[in-house]
């Protein structure tokens, strides 16, 4: 028995060794060869065309936002008033021109009858005229001037009908340019409307938002900035031994403190021109090596903060 207990002390004593002069001399994690970088995002700031007054605030800093979700919305008060007014005016260009129709198919129709009566009396004209050639005795001068002056009394009247059918037309096409203007100012009214809720292009992580609920903002002036997941991106260098191993398109592994293994991103940019390794990391192995800039796109920024550290597997 006791030489059982020998023989454990001793293995454990082995094994004890063994474990101590592994973790003295074998590879330690920090050892391993890796391209030091950061994450990077490009911040976009959402802003209002006019001034006025925040009327509402639907973010708060931190949160995460959907593609379309609406962020703030500016006061709203003025440009009502005129989308209102540009409704109304448009509703009388409308109106204008149904009534304008409608006298434009009573002129159609007094011109039409008008015109059958300069028909039938030029009519009645020549016959009287060929029947004082053939015989004077048949017609007298009198009838003969009484159909000319009917004549031309009813080719006058057929002229101004006409007339009235060109005005009511040119009324007509008058009210639908103004139609159609009020129909732009409508539109252009509902337009800068939109403009005053603002809503996200893409999905993202609202930075920071510069205005509360009832102050006024100035036209242009960001009222919250948002960092888009698509505008993610690594930053890291590569030595000028490697850098022809990288080309756009390619896939990169990479981790950081507290992310989740297996992260990946592509590869979308690599620069021309060398540098020397940024101050920002500079370590033992790194100082004055000249690198090349690289930048790759991550699967999925949505939890990659701006300045975090990252460390990119070499691609072999």
């Amino acid at each position: 028995m006791k030489r059982v207990r020998q023989v454990l002390v001793i293995l454990i004593a082995v094994g004890v060794g063994c474990w101590l002069a592994w973790r003295a001399w074998g590879p330690h994690p920090e050892d391993r060869t890796v391209l030091s970088g950061y994450i990077e995002s490009e911040t976009l700031n959402l802003s209002a065309p006019v001034s006025g007054f925040i009327a509402r605030l639907d973010v708060a800093r931190g949160d995460r936002v959907a593609a379309g979700q609406a962020l703030f919305a500016m006061d709203d008060a003025s440009l009502c008033a005129q989308r209102d007014q540009a409704a109304a005016n448009l509703a009388q260009a409308q109106a204008q021109i149904a009534v304008a129709q409608a006298k434009l198919a009573q002129s159609r129709s007094s011109a039409a009858a008008a015109q059958a009566q300069a028909v039938n009396a030029a009519e009645d004209l020549k016959r009287y005229r060929s029947a004082l050639r053939v015989n004077a005795e048949t017609v007298s001068r009198q009838q003969v001037d009484t159909a000319v002056a009917t004549a031309a009394n009813a080719a006058g009247q057929a002229d101004a009908a006409r007339g009235d059918v060109a005005a009511q037309e040119s009324q007509i096409a008058s009210a639908k340019a103004q139609s159609a203007a009020q129909q732009a100012a409508l539109a252009d009214i509902a337009a800068r409307l939109a403009q005053l809720t603002p809503q996200a292009p893409a999905g993202a992580r609202v930075q920071d938002v510069f205005y509360q609920k009832g102050e006024w903002a100035a036209d242009n002036q960001p009222v919250v900035s948002l960092l888009p997941d698509d505008k993610v991106k690594l930053r890291f260098f590569v030595p000028e031994t490697q850098v022809t191993r990288y080309r756009p398109g390619e896939t990169v592994h990479f981790d950081c403190d507290g992310c989740a293994p297996g992260l990946t991103a592509r590869i979308s940019y690599v620069s021309a021109q060398p540098e020397y390794t940024p101050p920002i990391i500079y370590s033992r192995n790194t100082r004055d090596r000249l690198v090349f800039l690289v930048e790759a796109l991550p699967a999925d920024g949505r939890n990659l903060p701006p300045g975090l550290p990252v460390d990119v597997t070499p691609l072999p």
